[in-house]
């Protein structure tokens, strides 16, 4: 076998590990669409003290695993045809990933705060 089949079977094959990657994530976003859907639905249906906070940290954690799957995916289309655009994206979803983990651990610790505070004041 030559390097260059070799080589294009290794393209072959990432891409279609990319497609599915991409596709995962696609299908992370839709499962936690519908879980904060769900929990939207049952926050009106049962009215509680707590707000929306619970609903939007839900969602947030799957955009976040999401945003993982589509920087791996990236990585792997910069690693097999490396161009300006695609280290651009790579790096576009680099910080976006990064900033999206740091508010979201910032809303989770004050929502545990919260949460740790009402547990506290009722006897």
């Amino acid at each position: 076998m030559s390097f260059s089949l070799a080589e294009e079977l290794i393209r072959i094959a990432v891409g279609w590990l990319r497609l599915g990657i991409e596709t995962l994530g696609a299908v992370v976003i839709a499962v936690g669409l519908l879980m904060a859907i769900h929990q939207l639905v049952r926050k009106h249906a049962v009215p509680r003290q707590e707000g929306f906070a619970s609903i939007r940290l839900t969602f947030a954690r799957y955009l976040a695993l999401a945003l993982e799957l589509q920087l791996a995916a990236d990585i792997l289309s910069t690693a097999i045809a490396p161009s300006w655009d695609s280290i651009g994206k790579l790096a576009a979803t680099a910080v976006i990933r990064t900033a999206l983990n740091y508010f979201l651990g910032l809303e989770m610790e004050r929502e545990r705060a919260a949460s740790a505070d009402s547990g506290k004041a009722q006897p």
